[in-house]
This record gives structure tokens, C-alpha cells and sequence, in this order.
């Protein structure tokens, strides 16, 4: 299978998802359990995307200048920075482990 193949298949599987919800009854989905579980699901698919894009490289595990930018980030977030602040107080963290000679 090439990778437009799959880019196709995963495309029609989309399209006919998204068809499948149309044709559910609105009680189903007007209900808390589907709300909540979409909102989780967003969460962890975001928080895994996260922890994949931090450290990972091809099919190896690399902890390097990522990781602490990500953990800078983290409790800048968690101290309710703004996003700005969050973007630059990684970067900086991240230039600085490069300048010191801790990457990748």
C-alpha cells in the first residue's frame, strides 16, 4: 500500500463517518455522555500528538532540547501564562539547551 492509498482510504473512512452521524437520532448526541467523551477524546489526542512530536525521532525515543521546552511550556500553562508567553518561554528554553549543547 503507497501513502496516497492510504491518505484515500483514511479519507473515505472520514467522509463516511461523518455521514453515519448525520443519520444518528439527535437524542443520541444531545445526551452528556457523547459530549464529554468528545471532549476527552480531543484531550488525549492533542496530549498524545504533544508527547509523540516531544520526543520522538522516526521510530527512535531522543530525549534532547524538546523535552524541557515542553516541560517550560507545561507550567507555564498550568500558571495560566498567556498562549505568548507559553510559545516564547519554550522557545527560549529550547535555544538555550541548543546554545548549551543539549540536542538533537
Amino acid at each position: 500500500m503507497t501513502l496516497w492509498t492510504a491518505v484515500l482510504v483514511a479519507s473515505l473512512i472520514c467522509v463516511a463517518l461523518k455521514a453515519v452521524g448525520y443519520l444518528l437520532p439527535a437524542r443520541w448526541l444531545e445526551s452528556p455522555r457523547p459530549a464529554r467523551i468528545a471532549d476527552l477524546l480531543t484531550v488525549a489526542l492533542l496530549s498524545a500528538l504533544v508527547v509523540v512530536q516531544a520526543i520522538a525521532a522516526g521510530p527512535a525515543i531522543v530525549v534532547d532540547a524538546r523535552l524541557p521546552a515542553v516541560g517550560v511550556a507545561a507550567v507555564l500553562l498550568w500558571m495560566r501564562a498567556p498562549f505568548l508567553v507559553v510559545v516564547a518561554g519554550g522557545a527560549v528554553t529550547a535555544a538555550l539547551m541548543r546554545l548549551w549543547g543539549w540536542a538533537a
